[in-house]
């Protein structure tokens, strides 16, 4: 078919700004799993207000199945839930998801954070109550981190020399650790805790620090996730985690990461 000058140039000039157009980005794809249906219905309309695309699971049965079929970017998963507990859900999808974020939603208590932060795997966790702007805010900046990391990865991944401590090898480019020559499997805050702290050795970082440098979070009290992720990273890396010689603890102020004196017997 002939079209006029004027239609045809239109067209043209129309198929070139499309075709340079960049593509619209992903939506998010969060996993909210929840009992409590009054929550869940309030959480979830939050965070599709908040542009995020949403799906829900009632039960840990039904958690485990959504993410069979439609692997998401960010798990809310709370610890009370019937047929398979949060805990349990959580073991099982950092077992098969290792890069999964997990955020928990659990009930104001040290026991809990203990249980969340060194057995299950769970990379953040969140107490009940909590104002749902923090929620938001807690997940955005885990969302935003990870697609930082992605984009870097992706961008110059042979850009940095690994990082050798000992018998440790930290590889930023390809986010693995080594121990020898035997991968130790990390989750996606460990990684970056470790990092962060082994970019800048021999200097202590407060935990609001640690919280700001890598969880991207300025909110005041979660000192204890912080203390659980530097737990449960010195029992992947330590080679005695009860007196460890890598990540220590500077007292009054936080950690730092030590490296070894390379004189000393």
């Amino acid at each position: 078919m002939e079209y006029p000058e004027r239609v045809r140039f239109t067209l043209l000039t129309g198929y070139i700004s499309l075709k340079h157009t960049r593509p619209m980005a992903k939506t998010p794809d969060i996993l909210l799993v929840e009992d409590d249906q009054e929550l869940l219905k309030v959480v979830s309309n939050r965070l599709t207000e908040s542009g995020y695309g949403v799906r829900t699971a009632e039960t840990g049965t039904a958690a485990l199945d959504a993410v069979s079929e439609q692997l998401p970017d960010l798990v809310l998963l709370d610890v009370m839930l019937p047929e398979l507990d949060g805990l349990e859900v959580c073991r099982r999808l950092r077992a098969s998801h290792p890069l999964l974020y997990i955020m928990m939603l659990t009930a104001r208590s040290e026991e809990m954070d203990r249980v969340v932060g060194l057995e299950v795997g769970a990379d953040d966790y969140i107490t009940k109550p909590f104002s749902l702007s923090e929620l938001v805010a807690r997940v955005r900046a885990a969302l935003r981190r990870m697609r930082l990391t992605e984009e870097s990865t992706q961008e110059s991944p042979e850009s940095e020399t690994p990082i050798l401590v000992g018998t440790i090898r930290i590889d930023p480019a390809r986010r693995q650790v080594f121990r020898d020559d035997e991968e130790i499997p990390l989750t996606v805050l460990e990684f970056d805790l470790l990092l962060f702290l082994a970019r800048h050795p021999d200097r202590p970082f407060t935990r609001m620090q640690l919280l700001d440098k890598v969880w991207n979070l300025q909110y005041e009290g979660y000192d204890r996730t912080v203390d659980s992720h530097v737990q449960r990273l010195r029992s992947k890396v330590e080679t005695d985690p009860s007196h460890p010689t890598l990540i220590r603890t500077v007292w009054g102020v936080g950690y730092k990461f030590l490296l070894p004196d390379p004189d000393a017997s």
